[in-house]
């Protein structure tokens, strides 16, 4: 069963850090156990800096943006890692022109 967009409820999750084995595969574990699905995910490493950007949607999720906000903080912290996760629609807003 196919989703419209107008049903999704999308965040932006971006990660930057030292590059290190796991970072990948840490946030994106934390996002499936609480049923946030992956709609694109970028990420590339520049002169060892690891960076990721990703857009998920929210509206299965088994936890408010806020409880997933904290477990992805905590896993963060773990990976040595700095997450920050935004309402995509916010995300708009901040970056209109």
């Amino acid at each position: 069963m196919s989703t419209s967009l107008e049903d999704k409820e999308l965040i932006v999750v971006t990660v930057v850090g030292a590059d290190r084995t796991g970072i990948v595969a840490g946030i994106t574990n934390v996002l499936a156990g609480l049923n946030v699905n992956i709609e694109d995910i970028s990420q590339t490493v520049l002169r060892g800096f690891f960076a990721m950007i990703l857009i998920a949607d929210m509206s299965k999720a088994t936890c408010s943006l806020r409880e997933l906000r904290e477990k992805l903080e905590v896993k963060a912290k773990e990976l040595g890692v700095e997450v920050f996760v935004q309402h995509a629609s916010i995300f708009r807003a901040m970056h209109r022109v």
